[in-house]
């Protein structure tokens, strides 16, 4: 659970980076989807092993209601990770990319 907790944030984190860099006014609006979609790829790449992936609470709770296992009891976790994740990955984007006045 600590390591899915802990992948699922960073991804997160990292996802909302890339699409807060590609979306900027600042970058070019052409390379935004090419951008997004690569990041995308690269965390599935990433996280397939350790969680089967994520990044989406609402497709985790949809496969959650219709599994047989116990995918109920740690649906917190696609929940709250998320959260966390696209708070740090703000706030990273701030310090990093400040905007200009």
């Amino acid at each position: 659970m600590t390591s899915a907790l802990i992948i699922e944030i960073v991804l997160t984190a990292f996802f909302l980076i890339v699409i807060m860099g590609s979306t900027d006014q600042r970058a070019p609006a052409a390379f935004a989807p090419i951008a997004i979609g690569l990041a995308l790829t690269l965390i599935h790449l990433i996280s397939i092993p350790v969680t089967n992936t994520s990044v989406n609470p609402a497709r985790s709770t949809g496969v959650a209601f219709f599994a047989q296992t116990a995918a109920l009891s740690q649906l917190w976790l696609f929940w709250v990770a998320p959260i966390f994740g696209a708070i740090l990955g703000a706030l990273i984007y701030k310090v990093v990319a400040p905007e200009k006045d």
